[in-house]
């Protein structure tokens, strides 16, 4: 994408969640992340052409996007949430035990995406923004009932929001 004249990437996903204060439906604007995948995107003979073999990770979500987001979330009276996303490699709905870490370890939410490819991106210095719908509650209470189909149900709910900060964030970039 950097080739291809990309400078910022906009990246989103559907999450479990872990924090009480949320619900399904919430949409949470990632601040920033915790990286829990095996294998590690940068791994290998690094390519100075896409960026330093040790990359600086201190802002993986852009600040003054976050900030962009939520001003035009209160100026269209949409509730986000911030949080802290952890990433799994997955393809499985995760534990109880696993929801446990990720409220133990300090995030709201977790999911198999996204971290890998922010960690790509601000290799290659791209400004990236981040936005996550909680699409399931990791507690004991609901952990039984989830499918793949709720999930989709709750992001498709709550996708037109998403969609319109995401449309409001490019007009004002």
């Amino acid at each position: 994408m950097k080739y291809l004249g990309v400078e910022k990437l906009i990246v989103s996903n559907a999450s479990g969640c872990v924090n009480p204060d949320y619900k399904v439906g919430t949409i949470v604007i990632i601040n920033d992340h915790i990286n829990m995948c095996p294998e590690h995107p940068l791994r290998g003979k690094n390519d100075e052409r896409f960026g330093p073999r040790f990359v600086n990770m201190s802002e993986p979500y852009s600040r003054k996007r976050i900030a962009k987001v939520k001003t035009i979330a209160t100026a269209l009276a949409i509730t986000v949430q911030d949080g802290i996303y952890l990433g799994l490699q997955g393809p499985t709905f995760e534990t109880l035990a696993e929801y446990r870490m990720v409220k133990i370890l300090g995030a709201d939410c977790v999911g198999m995406s996204t971290v890998p490819e922010v960690i790509v991106a601000r290799h290659m210095n791209l400004e990236t923004f981040g936005i996550s719908v909680i699409t399931d509650m990791g507690d004991a209470f609901s952990i039984d009932t989830i499918s793949h189909d709720e999930v989709l149900e709750a992001a498709k709910k709550a996708e037109p929001k998403v969609r319109l900060l995401i449309k409001e964030l490019i007009l004002n970039y």
